[in-house]
């Protein structure tokens, strides 16, 4: 990221933390945060710190809506969230660090969940919450045929590529799971 614009999305610590390392490097750090605060999700001494970094710009009530490039980003669309404006600015990178919080209440009593909400899987599936003779499947939940990959995962790595590496891996348990159903259809 030397001497490069970079982009960073989210409003809390982590992404105050990764805003200041990125520029140690690169020319021009963009903190992009969608709500009106910093404080309200960061602690007072990172937004001292990015407030006193000369090429770190904290933009609060933006978001990223499009991007764009021929073999890598070359350009991000940001828009504000109060007023809908749109406008493209050259990036050569964004990270995205908006948190691993999951928002999985509404699966509470459907799949087996940990005690933070994030979904069990494969064998992180207790044997008593598990209904078949079979093991469950790689990124299989608790309900058979339900799979689940990425962030919202009990023990994913919170990073884009792992989830991107698991939905991939996911998709060769649901062909098996597939199979499986349509054996037993045979059979009967």
């Amino acid at each position: 990221m030397a001497g490069q614009e970079v982009y960073v999305i989210g409003g809390a610590n982590s992404a105050g933390q990764a805003a200041l390392h990125l520029a140690r490097f690169a020319a021009r750090v963009s903190l992009l945060v969608r709500g009106q605060l910093l404080a309200a999700g960061m602690s007072d001494y990172l937004i001292t710190q990015l407030e006193a970094t000369s090429n770190v710009d904290v933009r609060l009530g933006t978001r990223v809506v499009d991007g764009r490039g021929e073999t890598g980003l070359e350009a991000l669309t940001l828009e504000d969230v109060r007023t809908g404006r749109r406008e493209e600015v050259a990036a050569t990178a964004v990270f995205v660090l908006i948190g691993a919080e999951p928002r999985t209440d509404w699966l509470r009593g459907t799949v087996e969940l940990d005690d933070r909400g994030f979904v069990l899987t494969g064998g992180d599936v207790p044997p008593p919450a598990w209904p078949l003779p079979r093991t469950p499947l790689p990124f299989e939940t608790s309900l058979p045929g339900a799979f689940a990959a990425g962030d919202v995962r009990y023990g994913s790595v919170k990073r884009v590529a792992g989830a991107v590496g698991e939905g991939s891996v996911t998709v060769g348990s649901v062909h098996q799971y597939l199979a499986e159903q349509l054996r037993t259809l045979h059979r009967r």
